[in-house]
């Protein structure tokens, strides 16, 4: 079945397609006649507007794009709601691609978008993210973009994150208040920003309190997942059994960590303290439950959304738009991985 189009109105009715177009937009130089009739017809003939057409004229597709490494990461599934929320306020449907933390996965849905039309584009950056030219296209193409979460300190555009050196450093200064003395890192890959940061917070609290930085205590993440985390706990159980606290960098890799511990018998957080970081869900359905540091995320979609809509608005009004970063709060959620009974 054809679409219906206005000429098919117009021509059913005996009047012209302008005035179809207008009784449709409820333009007041139609009569109310004319616009029931109108109306009443296209409801039968179940006609739709052409999005494509309608896209020409007014040089917006109302979608966005929105790329993340992760579908299924309690994080980024809160930031996908925030976004999705925001955008549907302001008539815009949200294109949701999935990275899997590679580079060349990421430049082809970068190319995808971009091809598409789209109004805007969100993104966090995959863990193998070395390489900006694909980000830098976007940029030149004056294509409104905002980066959260892991960012390129590199690119010029907006942003919304958070302190990771600073909430890496209150959680590892957690762990010290609560008498660890030897504290490993389990770290993510070299290349985010958001590893990096939180390392270097790790390394920060260390030195503030005088303990010495040992390069054999950080443990690297490839893929930051929960068998990582087992893997990781067994490597410390066997090479530094003096170790009393250990600083993960996100929940899901910490729980792997409490599991291994729990089928070992070894008793947190009387024997090791262990604290992650995000607030995942499991972190409060494990036993021990793990302390964690907890990491607006919802709200980091939501102030992605309310960036970009800024930057569109701007730029369709033809102003000059300045970038922006948000820095958003975090908070140590205190369980009992890191609370002695």
């Amino acid at each position: 079945m054809k679409d219906i189009t206005l000429k098919q109105i117009a021509d059913t009715l005996g009047i012209s397609i302008t005035t179809v177009s207008k009784a449709l937009k409820n333009y007041p130089d139609v009569s109310p006649k004319t616009k029931n009739a109108v109306l009443e017809l296209a409801k039968n003939l179940q006609y739709t507007p052409n999005s494509f057409a309608v896209n020409l004229r007014t040089k917006e597709s109302k979608t966005i794009g929105l790329i993340i490494p992760e579908v299924v990461h309690h994080f980024f599934s809160n930031v996908i709601n925030g976004i999705i929320e925001e955008a549907e306020k302001s008539g815009y449907l949200v294109i949701i691609l999935q990275s899997n933390e590679s580079l060349e996965l990421e430049k082809k849905q970068v190319e995808l978008l971009i091809n598409k039309r789209v109004d805007g584009i969100i993104m966090s950056l995959s863990n193998e993210s070395n390489d900006d030219e694909h980000i830098k296209e976007i940029i030149k193409r004056e294509i409104p973009f905002v980066l959260f979460d892991k960012i390129s300190k590199f690119i010029n555009c907006s942003k919304v994150i958070i302190d990771d050196q600073k909430a890496a450093y209150n959680a590892v200064e957690h762990l010290i208040s609560k008498g660890c003395k030897k504290i490993a890192h389990i770290r993510g890959p070299v290349n985010p920003q958001n590893a990096i940061d939180r390392f270097l917070g790790y390394k920060k609290a260390l030195e503030k309190h005088n303990i010495p930085f040992d390069y054999k205590l950080v443990y690297t993440c490839k893929n930051v997942t929960f068998e990582e985390g087992k893997e990781f706990a067994k490597q410390i159980v066997n090479n530094h059994p003096d170790i009393d606290g250990i600083f993960v960098i996100t929940d899901l890799v910490a729980v792997g960590v409490l599991a291994f511990f729990n089928e070992q018998n070894i008793i947190v957080p009387n024997q090791i303290k262990v604290i992650g970081f995000s607030n995942w869900f499991m972190s409060q359905v494990i036993s021990p439950k793990l302390s964690t540091v907890d990491q607006p995320s919802y709200e980091m979609g939501v102030q992605s959304f309310n960036l970009l809509l800024e930057e569109i608005n701007q730029k369709k009004e033809s102003l000059d738009f300045i970038p922006k970063t948000i820095e958003l709060g975090t908070s140590i959620i205190e369980r009992e991985s890191t609370s002695e009974k």
